[in-house]
């Protein structure tokens, strides 16, 4: 099947494939690493989500490198780049409301409690 494709398609397939691979990596780090909730939240609505788009963007150049549209990539990456703000906000709402404890200090302009 990839034997098909034109090699400057399959060495721009691999390239999105490793940099997709390298920003999950590093939103899996950043999950072992990052010290409280709302540090961690923010290393897969980033990095992974990067990560994942840099994948589908892989798979949407095989299709058009093979004549096809590639609809159901576009769409995957629509609703990825969308869903995942939004359910990053609400999680971080949540635990704002459960007053889950963080370490870094508010701002500066921020009351004390």
């Amino acid at each position: 099947m990839f034997e098909s494709l034109q090699p400057w398609a399959q060495v721009a397939i691999a390239a999105m494939l490793v940099v997709g691979g390298v920003f999950a990596l590093v939103g899996a780090i950043g999950m072992l690493r990052f010290p409280d909730f709302y540090m961690r939240l923010h290393a897969p609505t980033k990095a992974t989500t990067l990560g994942v788009g840099g994948v589908l963007m892989a798979s949407m150049l095989v299709n058009w490198a093979q004549g096809e549209f590639g609809l159901h990539e576009l769409l995957i990456t629509l609703f990825l780049f969308v869903t995942a703000p939004v359910s990053a906000n609400l999680l971080a709402q949540a635990a704002l409301h459960l007053r889950v404890p963080a370490k870094a200090p508010p701002p500066a302009d921020q009351p004390r409690p």
